[in-house]
């Protein structure tokens, strides 16, 4: 797609070659060493998760792991804060509406704040390579309204998934107790799972499958690139020209498409800084309404074997309750 449209655009050029080979490098690299040490430190991980459990209420646990989750998929990139949020569900053994829940919940917090830094995920790539800006470019355009969502989200995580599972007790919770009849059927497999420390990966990372996920991230995003300019012509006539408000909203069409291609269809060096900040925002909120809408949402579904409809359920409402409150923000 993005040859074909560079060709039929007439701009498949040298400089556009090169630009599509060196604009993927940062990002691979970084889902290439994530995944490496999150392959090798991954048994170390679920103990911790375990410990951690020990000490910390269960609302207070879910508030860092959405926070941190979220903040830090802008270093090891959005895949990767992904499978680690599998694989600490993978630990919790929750029950089914709280691990779709927080998994909802969490790939929101993901999707935002890996968008601060070009090696988050594509879209964040695709936007600083077509705006031509510095690496610190989005943190600084877009963070002051992200890092506060990502808190939000957090908070909400705290206050309303408990409430999706009353009674349930965490692996961590059933093994301070010590008492597994008191936590029900679920609360004596945590248990269990509390006395061995770790409960196992439900798909397990190979070497091999970090170095093909890096190569994948390359080709995807060397791919978007030239996507991006064979889609200037469209854009310069149809885009540009429309209020911020109007971008703001058209946007939600990312909870079917993926957030990546529509940046790269859509954000043009000739937008002003509130357009761009609106195309992103309404991309980045509406991307975790539904599955297809961003990369952590189609990872961790699979992975978990989240459906359309159980997605559904609380991602569009959360998404637009986000997006009302964003455009009030940002425009009233």
């Amino acid at each position: 797609m993005g040859l074909a449209a560079a060709l039929i655009a007439g701009v498949l050029r040298l400089d556009l070659a090169e630009k599509a080979l060196v604009a993927p490098v940062n990002i691979s690299l970084a889902v290439l060493v994530a995944g490496l040490a999150f392959r090798a430190l991954g048994g170390y991980m679920r103990r911790a998760i375990w410990g951690a459990l020990v000490f910390m209420p269960m609302g207070v646990f879910l508030f860092v792991l959405v926070v941190a989750l979220g903040l830090l998929s802008s270093v090891i990139t959005a895949i990767i804060a992904a499978l680690v949020l599998v694989e600490v569900i993978s630990v919790l053994r929750l029950p089914r509406k709280l691990e779709v829940g927080l998994n909802v919940v969490a790939c929101f917090a993901i999707g935002l704040g890996a968008a601060l830094t070009p090696v988050g995920e594509p879209l964040a790539t695709i936007a600083i390579s077509k705006l031509d800006q510095g690496f610190w470019y989005l943190a600084i355009l877009i963070g002051p309204y992200i890092i506060p969502g990502i808190l939000a989200l957090g908070a909400f995580a705290a206050l309303y998934l408990p409430r999706l599972a009353p009674g349930f007790r965490a692996a961590g919770d059933a093994g301070k107790a010590g008492s597994a009849g008191e936590a029900g059927d679920v609360g004596r497999e945590a248990a269990d799972a509390g006395e061995r420390g770790f409960v196992a990966p439900r798909d397990a990372e190979t070497y091999w499958g970090v170095v093909v996920r890096a190569l994948k991230v390359y080709l995807f995003v060397m791919a978007l690139v030239m996507l991006g300019e064979g889609f200037k012509p469209v854009i310069d006539r149809f885009v540009i020209g429309l209020p911020s408000p109007i971008l703001y909203w058209l946007n939600m069409v990312s909870a079917i498409l993926d957030n990546a291609t529509l940046t790269a269809a859509e954000i043009s060096l000739k937008m002003n800084s509130l357009q761009v900040r609106s195309v992103l925002m309404g991309l980045l909120i509406s991307g975790g309404m539904l599955i297809p809408g961003n990369i952590p949402n189609i990872i961790s579904a699979g992975k978990l074997r989240i459906g359309s409809r159980e997605w559904a359920a609380l991602g569009v409402p959360l998404g637009l309750v986000v997006m009302v409150v964003y455009f009030i923000i940002l425009f009233v």
